[in-house]
């Protein structure tokens, strides 16, 4: 697979760098962005972002360069979903479609040909970070849907990453109205294999992992209650014994700015996997 360097930009001794591709999964030109650190780089880090996101949002806002600096840790950023289409329905809101792949795989007449998410990241991300940047190890972690996909990933892809993390992640998308209308959009109405990308449904059908998994959310997230559901997660986890560990930020909301308050935990808990 052929990728394109468009950018390149020296940061804290290494390089901001961005990314485009043809992918043979979502039939588009596709996108990320990356930090590679001055060092020979062995492991990776997967961002997934949340909705309306691009490849540039975390790179930009969250401060995770100066983090990196000193380790053989790179971190990728994907874009949230395939570009340049034009679908019934993909531009006529935030949370479906364009800048909302929610990380699935499409089965309805359009979109099943273009916005296959999962296998983007499972598949073609992970190849390219080890065929073209030569890592090792791979860890995941995301952002409300990219927390929701970071999670879903790392419980169904075991082998592949090597400790999962999100930030406000939807995690029982099933239950949610952000989730129940993409699944709808991208599975139909009814909702097939849906049970698959929806955290909590996983862990109670006995999907875990043994190590723990990280999770952060502020408790001033005017999402928290109706789309994330945190605690759904918490009871899913206790009554399947998938270790879990949530850290409520007290008055954080969904923003980057809470984001990057908190971006030092994660990627200390990444690197302590990747180089263990």
């Amino acid at each position: 697979m052929k990728i394109n360097e468009t950018k390149s930009i020296k940061t804290f001794g290494g390089a901001t760098k961005y990314f485009e591709h043809a992918s043979g999964i979502t039939k588009t030109q596709m996108k990320f962005s990356t930090f590679l650190p001055e060092q020979k780089v062995e492991n990776a880090i997967i961002w997934l972002s949340g909705l309306t996101c691009t490849e540039e949002n975390f790179i930009t806002k969250a401060g995770s360069q100066k983090l990196l600096k000193d380790s053989k840790t790179m971190i990728i950023c994907p874009d949230t979903s395939p570009r340049g289409l034009d679908l019934p329905g993909e531009h006529e809101s935030y949370d479906f479609g364009s800048g909302a792949g929610f990380y699935i795989n499409s089965l309805t007449e359009g979109y099943k040909d273009h916005y296959n998410m999962y296998d983007y990241i499972k598949d073609e991300i992970v190849t390219i970070l080890k065929e073209h940047f030569k890592v090792k190890n791979i860890s995941i972690m995301g952002h409300s849907m990219g927390g929701h996909g970071a999670l879903v990933l790392g419980l169904r892809e075991k082998k592949l990453f090597k400790s999962v993390s999100a930030f406000s992640p939807i995690v029982n998308p099933l239950q949610s109205p952000w989730g129940q209308k993409a699944f709808k959009g991208y599975l139909g109405e009814e909702l097939t294999g849906a049970r698959l990308f929806d955290t909590t449904e996983l862990i109670n059908s006995g999907v875990i992992r043994k190590d723990t998994l990280l999770v952060d959310q502020g408790t001033d997230d005017e999402f928290l209650k109706e789309n994330l559901l945190t605690s759904h997660l918490s009871q899913a986890c206790e009554q399947a014994g998938q270790k879990l560990e949530v850290k409520y930020r007290e008055g954080y909301n969904h923003s980057y700015f809470y984001i990057s308050t908190f971006i030092d935990e994660h990627i200390e808990f990444h690197l302590k996997a990747l180089e263990a």
